[in-house]
C-alpha cells in the first residue's frame, strides 16, 4: 500500500506555509462546490439542462480541478519539513474528495448497482468462525485481486474495478477495502435510498495469498434457498431481518445471463439502457433505490421482472414474510433497516486503523 501522511503536524510546521495551502484547497473546494450547485439548479429546469449538466460535471475542467486539489496536498506535505504520521488507513479529506468523483461517476455512467455489488462481494465473504484477519474474510480489498474477480459468483465484477481505478490512482490515502465500501454506500444513496451509518479506516490484504477460497457468496437458486440464505447470512453474524432488508436492494440493478445464468437476454425495462441494454432487472425503475422489489416480489404479476428462488424465499419463508410484508407497505421501515444492515454487512470481519474507525 502506497505510504499516507495524516494531517495532523508538529510544531516545527511552517504555520504560513500551511495557512495558504489551506486558503488553497479552501478555494478549490469553493469553486467545485459552486459548480456543482449551479449545476443542480440548471439540471432541474428541464431534460436538455440535465443532459448539459452530467456533460459539465464529468468535464475535463472539474476533473482537473480535483487533481489539483489532490496534487497541492501531496505536493505540500513532500516539501514540508513537518514530521508527519499515519494515523488510520484512510485519509479522511480524501474520502470526502472521492465520494464527490463517486458522484460524477454515477452521474454519467449509471453504474450504482454494480458498485453495490462490488462493495457486497468484497464484504460478504466473512466467517466469523475464524478469527484471524484476513483469514476471516470481510471487506478488506481482496476482491481487487484477479484469483477472487475469477470466483464465478463474482463475474462482471472485473467492469466495477475499472470504473473506479482512476479515483483509487488519485488519491493514495484511501484502502481499496474503503473505496470499495464507500462506493457502495454512495450509490445506494444517490440512487434515492437512506444514508448509511458508514465508518472508515478498513485495512487492506497485502497479497493475493490473503484471498478468501471460493464459495463464501449466495448462490441464487440451490435447492433450499431459506436455509442458503441462512447458511450464508448466519455465517457472517447477521440475522432474518438483514437478509430480507438486505434482499430489497434488489430493487436495484439487472441480473445478464451471461454472468449469472439467471434472467433474460433483455426486456421491455432494460432494452434500451441506460448504460449498456440488456439483462432482467427486479423492478421498472432498476436505478431507483425504493421499496418496489417487496411490492413486485409479492405480487408476481409481471413477467419482464426477475424472481429468483432466493427472492421468492422472503415471502415463503415463515420468518422472513413477517419482514418482507413489513417492507412491502412501508418504505421508511425498510429504510430505516436496510441502512443498519448494509453498515453491519460493511464492518464485520473489516480490520480498522484506528480500531474505532473514522467517519466522514
Amino acid at each position: 500500500m502506497a505510504e499516507r501522511v495524516s494531517l495532523t503536524l508538529n510544531t516545527n510546521t511552517d504555520t504560513n506555509t500551511m495557512s495558504s495551502l489551506r486558503t488553497q484547497i479552501s478555494a478549490t473546494r469553493l469553486l467545485c462546490s459552486s459548480s456543482r450547485s449551479r449545476l443542480a439548479l440548471s439540471a432541474s429546469s428541464s431534460p436538455s439542462s440535465l443532459s448539459f449538466t452530467r456533460s459539465l460535471v464529468s468535464s475535463p475542467l472539474l476533473s482537473q480541478i480535483k487533481r489539483d486539489q489532490v496534487a497541492l496536498v501531496n505536493r505540500s506535505f513532500s516539501s514540508s519539513s513537518a514530521t508527519t504520521k499515519c494515523t488510520s488507513a484512510t485519509d479522511p479529506e480524501q474520502l470526502k474528495s472521492a465520494r464527490e468523483d463517486i458522484k460524477e461517476l454515477l452521474n454519467t455512467k449509471f453504474c450504482h448497482p454494480i458498485l453495490v455489488r462490488l462493495g457486497w462481494h468484497d464484504a460478504g465473504t466473512y466467517n466469523k468462525n475464524i478469527k484471524e484477519w484476513p483469514q476471516r474474510g470481510g471487506a478488506n480489498g481482496s476482491l481487487r485481486y484477479e484469483i477472487e474477480l475469477k470466483h464465478a459468483a463474482n463475474a462482471g465484477l472485473v467492469n466495477a474495478l475499472n470504473l473506479i481505478q482512476h479515483i483509487k490512482e488519485m488519491y493514495s490515502g484511501i484502502s481499496y477495502a474503503d473505496l470499495f465500501q464507500l462506493a457502495s454506500a454512495t450509490a445506494i444513496e444517490e440512487a434515492g435510498g437512506p444514508k448509511i451509518p458508514m465508518k472508515y479506516g478498513r485495512v487492506d490484504t497485502s497479497s493475493p495469498h490473503e484471498c478468501p477460497e471460493e464459495g463464501r457468496l449466495p448462490d441464487a437458486g440451490p435447492p433450499s434457498p431459506a436455509n442458503h440464505l441462512r447458511e450464508v447470512f448466519y455465517r457472517m453474524g447477521l440475522d432474518d431481518k438483514d437478509i430480507v432488508a438486505l434482499s430489497g436492494a434488489h430493487t436495484l440493478g439487472r441480473s445478464r445471463p451471461e454472468r449469472s445464468g439467471w434472467g433474460k437476454p433483455e426486456t421491455k425495462y432494460t432494452k434500451e439502457g441506460p448504460g449498456a441494454p440488456g439483462g432482467q432487472s427486479w423492478t421498472p425503475e432498476w436505478l431507483k433505490f425504493d421499496n418496489s422489489y417487496f411490492k413486485e416480489i409479492k405480487e408476481k404479476r409481471d413477467e419482464d421482472l426477475l424472481v429468483l428462488p432466493t427472492d421468492a424465499a422472503i415471502f415463503e419463508d415463515p420468518s422472513f414474510k413477517v419482514y418482507a410484508e413489513k417492507y412491502a407497505a412501508d418504505q421508511d421501515a425498510f429504510f430505516n433497516d436496510y441502512a443498519e444492515s448494509h453498515a453491519k454487512l460493511s464492518n464485520v470481519g473489516a480490520k480498522f486503523n484506528p480500531p474505532e474507525g473514522i467517519t466522514i
